[in-house]
């Protein structure tokens, strides 16, 4: 007879630890907030450039500046850049959300740093780590995404070789449809919408945003996204299943449809064939469980975990397709969403006939 099994049944695989990290990615708001800039060169140019754009209102120190601080003084990208035409001092450090600062020498750096730390400052010095509390680093800008990369200083070169990578994958039509929920977030909230449904909003908005990233998004859009969910009705109620192939086990593989899943889901019931490498690629707050063993009854455990409102995928290391059919006779009963996601096989075909599609079928 086959033990019906509860979540409390099964192991729970506890996430990997984060690995050390050379530095904290971390995004400062700025808008409104005062900055000091101390030096008059490009490299003190280029950082009262960045911090204007997020918005700061810089002030720059130098008895003499280069022609690019005062093209940013008449034209500034965002916030106001002015200029103070004398050495800074460290009362100057009052009030300010963050300093920067450009020297020749390391005696003028510490002196700088040290003022700066002294007032509860963050400061960073120009091609100077040991007197930085924070570094700057590569950056891709589709505001409001954005991305920043660092190599803790070990290679500029190499990490802006990896920018200049991430550019050509993301399209520069993103950030429309990010600047775009931004708008639309507080339209949303005054919905009324339940959180299922208003998830599965933005998982709608994030699949037309992909589909369409060079549309210019409009209200049309937010109208067209709101009624495909309120059509969805009671089925926004419960959650989804997805049965996802892993492929021949190395993680690269895994194709983008099956990393979506992996990166949204709830709860994630996998075999003994996946590498933890795979489960990696996985949202870190999901619920790990191995499954797969005599007696577990998977099927009935998915569509219990979806109907209780959960994102349930189901992460195989063999064919997707090998023995669904209770588990699509169950949500086809409890009205579930259902979508099959293959995987690359080592020859580099799908494990389904239909290669490079997911198929998706709705109870």
């Amino acid at each position: 007879m086959t033990a019906t099994l509860t979540t409390h049944a099964i192991p729970h695989t506890p996430p990997a630890r984060m690995e050390p990290l050379a530095r904290l990615p971390v995004f400062f708001a700025l808008e409104g907030r005062r900055a000091l800039v101390a030096g008059g060169t490009q490299g003190a140019a280029w950082k009262a450039e960045l911090l204007s754009a997020a918005g700061a209102e810089v002030s720059v120190y130098a008895p003499e500046t280069c022609d690019h601080i005062v093209a940013l003084a008449i034209d500034p990208p965002q916030g106001t850049v002015t200029i103070q035409r004398r050495a800074w001092t460290p009362a100057d450090m009052a009030g300010m959300a963050i300093a920067v600062g450009a020297f020749d020498n390391d005696e003028d750096a510490r002196r700088f740093s040290d003022a700066a730390r002294a007032a509860g400052v963050p400061v960073n010095v120009v091609d100077n780590p040991k007197f930085c509390d924070f570094s700057f680093g590569a950056i891709v800008n589709r505001s409001p995404l954005v991305i920043g990369i660092s190599t803790d200083g070990a290679s500029p070169v190499f990490g802006q070789a990896i920018r200049g990578k991430l550019e050509t994958l993301i399209p520069r039509g993103f950030a429309r449809w990010a600047e775009m929920a931004r708008r639309w977030r507080s339209d949303l909230k005054a919905t009324g919408l339940s959180f299922n449904a208003k998830r599965r909003f933005w998982q709608l908005f994030t699949e037309r945003a992909v589909k369409h990233p060079d549309a210019e998004p409009e209200g049309s859009d937010y109208d067209l996204l709101l009624e495909q969910t309120r059509t969805e009705g009671e089925r926004v109620e419960h959650g989804t299943v997805t049965l996802v192939g892993a492929g021949p086990g190395d993680p690269e593989l895994l194709t983008l449809r099956a990393m979506r899943a992996l990166q949204s889901a709830d709860v994630i019931l996998f075999d003994e064939r996946v590498s933890m490498e795979t489960l990696d690629f996985a949202r870190r707050e999901a619920k790990k469980l191995l499954v797969g063993r005599a007696g577990d009854d998977v099927a009935e455990l998915m569509v219990g975990l979806a109907k209780a409102g959960r994102r349930v995928v189901r992460l195989s290391g063999a064919d997707v397709m090998n023995n669904t059919d209770d588990v699509l006779a169950g949500c086809r009963k409890a009205g579930i969403a259902i979508e099959v996601v293959p995987g690359v096989t080592s020859a580099g075909l799908k494990e389904t006939p239909q290669a490079g599609s997911a198929e998706t079928r709705v109870a």
